[in-house]
């Protein structure tokens, strides 16, 4: 009998393996990449504090209107110029790149750059 592989498992363990190596702090929190079937999310995580400094995602009203989709690269482009945008006003210049399991191509990709280009150093 064949089994099926479960992809958000594998991505999970990832993403757990990765976190015991990486965490975030007041002066670089960690930058955190969620991608679901339909949305994009990026939030900026104080790890010490537990507490999250800044968010965005393509659901909020100003990057949902401009989009034609909210799941591609396109929207994860947005949504990294965004998260840099709100980073740069809260005081935040320098972050931890989390990808959250994910592969670093694709969307994940495109955000991290957009990120960069607009001010984020990683």
């Amino acid at each position: 009998m064949i089994k099926k592989i479960d992809k958000n498992r594998r991505r999970q363990k990832r993403h757990y393996r990765i976190r015991n190596k990486i965490s975030g702090t007041a002066q670089r929190p960690r930058l955190n990449v969620f991608r679901s079937n339909r949305n994009v999310y990026a939030q900026l995580i104080d790890d010490d504090k537990g507490e999250t400094i800044v968010a965005s995602s393509t659901l909020q009203e100003p990057l949902k209107s401009e989009l034609e989709s909210t799941s591609n690269k396109d929207a994860a482009r947005a949504v990294g110029t965004d998260i840099a945008k709100k980073a740069l006003e809260a005081g935040v210049t320098e972050v931890v790149f989390d990808r959250g399991g994910y592969l670093y191509t694709g969307q994940v990709k495109e955000l991290a750059d957009a990120a960069r280009e607009a001010g984020l150093k990683f």
